[in-house]
Parts: C-alpha cells; sequence; structure tokens
C-alpha cells in the first residue's frame, strides 16, 4: 500500500498533485483496448467506443492529445479525434503507462465517481444527442469527461468522497463550508482550473467558468424554469430576454444539465436540486416537468443496465423504493438515545454488555461479537462508530463494523506504519481523547481517511488487547459534539466490558 498523500490547501498546490495524478484501468478494459490497437482492422471509431468501459483510460486519451496540442490550437472535443492526433502507436505507447489493476483494487470512490458521469452520459446522449445529432460525439464525451478533475482528485484522496457525501448530501452542510474545511478551496475552482490545464473540451471549461464565476444566467434561467406548469409565459419572459434566451439555447448547456441530473440523482430522485435541474432541462427542450422525468428516469435504467451492478450505487435502485426513501442518512442520536427514556437506553446498554460478558462467549464468530461491541457503543451515547480490527503483524487495519458513517466505510484499510498515532494505539491497550486543546498536535498524524469521517474536535480513539497483544481499535463519537464526563465514563466501561468479550471468545472451545 503506497503513503497516503499530504492534504494541500493551497489551490497551486492542489494542481501540482492532480496535475500527474495516475488513474487507474480496469486490467479487462486495458487489455481489450490494447487487443484492438494492434488489430489494423479496426477503426478509430471503434476503438474509442472500446475505452467508454474505462473513463479514466479515455481521460489520459484526450488529455495528452491536448497537451500535446502541435499544430492544433483547439483542443479536441472528442476520443476519436484524440486518437487521431496521436497516432495508434503513441496511443498504444500512451496505454502501456497506464496503471492497470484488477476492479476490486481500485479505490470504490474512484468507481463510484466514474458511475456518476456514465450515467451522465447515458442522460446526455438520451436527451440531447438526438436533437443535436451534429453534435452527438462533442454531447457523450463531454458529458462522460466533465467530472474528470473529480476523478483525479478522488483517486488521489478516497476518503473525501465519504466525507462529500454524507456532510452535504446527506447532512445537508453547506457545500462551500466543507469544501473550505476539507480542501482549502471551492471544489469548483480547483475543476475550473484542472480542465484549463489539461485543455478539456472548451464545453466542459465554459461549464466550470459558468458555476464558478458567473452564476447569474444560471440563477435567471432557473427562475424561470420553475414556472414548467406555464410554457407561454416561460417563453414570453425569455423573449423578453434575448441574451438569456441566447445562452440558454447553446448546445455546450447540454452536458452540464446531463451532470447536474446525474450528481444530483445520486442522492435522492425528489429532493429539491434534482427538481431544479428537471425543470431546467424542461426549459431547455421545451418540454413539461412529467416528460422531462419521465425520460430521465427511463435513461437512468439504462444507464443501469450497462454500468450498474456489483458493490456501486446507482440511482435507478432507487426508482424502485419508496420515494421519500434515502440512501445516505443525515448523522443523528441513535435510535436508543433519540426515542426512548434514558432508563430504556440503559437498559439496552446493559443487554449488549451482559452479553459480552457472557462465560462461555454467547458469539458464534467474530461478526457476532463485534456487531454487538457496535450496539453497545451506540447505546451509551456514541453517535459514530468504527471498529477496527489489526492483523497479526499490526500492518493492517480494516473496519468489521460501523455506524452513524457512510456506507464506503465498510470498505476502509488503514496501513498503521504511515501513522504515529495508530502505530502508538497498536503498542499496547491506550486511549486518546481529541478535544480543541491537543487537536492540532494529534490531526497530522491521523490517517486523512479517518479524519474525512469523524470531522470534529472531539474524538475517541481505544485500542483492545487480547492475551497482551492488541487486536481491535475503537473509534468512536457523539457526532463531533463534545464528550461529558459521564459519557466519557460509559465508553469506558463499554470498551471494558468489549474487551473482556474478545477474551472469552479467544477461550471458546478450550
Amino acid at each position: 500500500m503506497s503513503p497516503p498523500l499530504p492534504l494541500p490547501r493551497r489551490l497551486e498546490e492542489w494542481l501540482e498533485q492532480l496535475d500527474e495524478q495516475p488513474l487507474p484501468v480496469p486490467i479487462a478494459s486495458h487489455q481489450s483496448v490494447s487487443r484492438a490497437l494492434s488489430d489494423n482492422r479496426r477503426s478509430l471509431r471503434e476503438i474509442a467506443e472500446l475505452m467508454q468501459s474505462s473513463p479514466a483510460l479515455a481521460l489520459a486519451v484526450l488529455r495528452e492529445a491536448n497537451r500535446q496540442g502541435g499544430s492544433f490550437s483547439e483542443p479536441a472535443e472528442s476520443l476519436e479525434s484524440a486518437i487521431g492526433r496521436l497516432g495508434l502507436q503513441r496511443t498504444a505507447d500512451l496505454l502501456k503507462r497506464q496503471p492497470a489493476h484488477p476492479l476490486d483494487e481500485i479505490p470504490l470512490a474512484l468507481r463510484q465517481i466514474q458511475l456518476i458521469s456514465q450515467h451522465a452520459a447515458q442522460q446526455a446522449n438520451g436527451l440531447f444527442a438526438g436533437r443535436l445529432a451534429r453534435l452527438w460525439q462533442e454531447i457523450h464525451w463531454g458529458s462522460l469527461l466533465f467530472l474528470a478533475p473529480l476523478w483525479a482528485l478522488v483517486a488521489a484522496h478516497p476518503e473525501l468522497f465519504s466525507a462529500w457525501e454524507q456532510r452535504v448530501l446527506a447532512n445537508g452542510e453547506p457545500a462551500a463550508k466543507v469544501e473550505q474545511e476539507l480542501l482549502g478551496v471551492p471544489l469548483l475552482q480547483l475543476c475550473l482550473a484542472l480542465a484549463e490545464r489539461w485543455r478539456l473540451p472548451d464545453w466542459i471549461v465554459q461549464g466550470y467558468r459558468l458555476l464558478a464565476q458567473d452564476r447569474r444566467q444560471l440563477v435567471r434561467a432557473l427562475h424561470i424554469a420553475h414556472d414548467n406548469e406555464h410554457p407561454l409565459h416561460q417563453q414570453q419572459l425569455l423573449d423578453a430576454d434575448t441574451p438569456l434566451r441566447r445562452w440558454l439555447t447553446r448546445p455546450g448547456n447540454s452536458i452540464l444539465l446531463a451532470n447536474g441530473l446525474a450528481l444530483s440523482a445520486h442522492h435522492a430522485w425528489n429532493g429539491p436540486h434534482t427538481a431544479r435541474w428537471q425543470r431546467l432541462t424542461g426549459l431547455y427542450l421545451q418540454l413539461s416537468l412529467n416528460e422531462v422525468q419521465q425520460q430521465v428516469h427511463q435513461h437512468a435504467v439504462q444507464s443501469a443496465r450497462q454500468h450498474g451492478g456489483g458493490d456501486l450505487w446507482h440511482p435507478a435502485q432507487a426508482l424502485l423504493w419508496p420515494w421519500d426513501a434515502r440512501r445516505l442518512q443525515a448523522a443523528r442520536p441513535t435510535a436508543a438515545a433519540a426515542t426512548t427514556p434514558p432508563a430504556a437506553a440503559e437498559n439496552e446498554w446493559r443487554r449488549h454488555c451482559a452479553r459480552l460478558l457472557a462465560q462461555p462467549s454467547a458469539f458464534d464468530n467474530l461478526a457476532q461479537l463485534t456487531a454487538c461491541a457496535s450496539q453497545a457503543l451506540q447505546a451509551c451515547g456514541m453517535q459514530r462508530v468504527l471498529l477496527l480490527l489489526a492483523d497479526r503483524t499490526h500492518s493492517r487495519l480494516q473496519v468489521q463494523q460501523q455506524a452513524g458513517l457512510p456506507p464506503s466505510a465498510s470498505g476502509l484499510r488503514l496501513d498503521p506504519q504511515h501513522s504515529q498515532v495508530l502505530r502508538r494505539l497498536l503498542q499496547e491497550p491506550a486511549q486518546l481523547r481529541l478535544t480543541p486543546a491537543n487537536i492540532a498536535q494529534f490531526s497530522a498524524l491521523l490517517p486523512g481517511a479517518l479524519k474525512a469521517l469523524f470531522p470534529g474536535e472531539h474524538l475517541l480513539l481505544r485500542s483492545l488487547a487480547n492475551q497482551g497483544r492488541v487486536v481491535m481499535l475503537i473509534i468512536a463519537d457523539q457526532a463531533g459534539s463534545a464528550l461529558g464526563d459521564a459519557g466519557l465514563q460509559a465508553f469506558g466501561k463499554t470498551a471494558q466490558c468489549i474487551e473482556r468479550g474478545l477474551g472469552s471468545f479467544a477461550k471458546r472451545g478450550h
């Protein structure tokens, strides 16, 4: 495992780190494209279509073609033209330099953000490419690559995607505030700078300039789009604002609309952001909201059939759920704390601890024990919980249970060698309490993935041992709130019960 990259705080530092960030390519895609490049019967269009299965590979080719430039003053707008500029041999040489990995070794967060891009491309092809057939390649590749700057960011720091999902989508925190805390710079400004540096297609750069520097046109269009039930009135308003009408009909807006639809649907089909993008699409296409929604849902299903499945989330899955259901839940007190009186919560805590302390062990496997441990920690007041198991050599920590965190936290793996704090906790049983008084001292010594999952200045880390060897690490907090004496005492008692439960479980069968 390579050491985690530092988190820059200034735009120039981010650009330097992400400009050459390698993007892993699935081995299957790498091999199929390699065979096609060596087959002189394949056309450029066929090769470009094969590359669609790996958005990272498509970006590498387009970026290399536009970076070389040569006698071309305008960036290539499609992958087919980019391959033509590079030539088959240089494209093959570029392919050899791309890191190829099995799919399950590519970070889940990177594959998830690329799936959103593939969903956006499907929306763009279905909604706009038929109406603007002459520009179908620009629409397809522009919509697929619009989020490419985020691919590099997530490839370098996968934990940031989970943190952004939870805080912005689930908890509803202001995006600007979260971006400043996580990145130190506005995300749109970073995306625009990378798009310009890589010479991505003009429509992509124009979209980021609109979002980052001049939202007035977008806001004015959204105001008109809101009145979707009165198309005649909408047309009258557009006729009275010629510059807005001209801007709205630009073909390049299609890729911005497609990505807005895909990103907003990633959280909820009936959310306010989704409604805004659907209404704006209706204004652009002169369709009713019902017609837009019907088409968007159909294209989402088609996208899921092509690219969904496995361990990735596709919003088409939510079309089968109750309309108000959500995949991401806002951080909130545990069910016991929120819906039961303190006495009942204490009874629940005592019940879990009694199972942990039972002699002989009440558990048939480690998953049952850690599930009970997680429930005990929640019952004692912890709202975000992460239980990690250490391997025999203390070279890896892997999540066994999590609560109150994004689903992606379940796949977290940490290398203690890159964190002085983790190494110290694995040497012998110990507890570290982070507070505003010592957060500056210890924050830099913690993995970025943990800091992204537990934003705030109040956190508990405790290592547990069995027969003198540390086997488990508990990380917990009360959603970032300050921990009182009662909460600290309850956490300590629960940790002792878990440690004794681990001892009993190790002796089963003896």
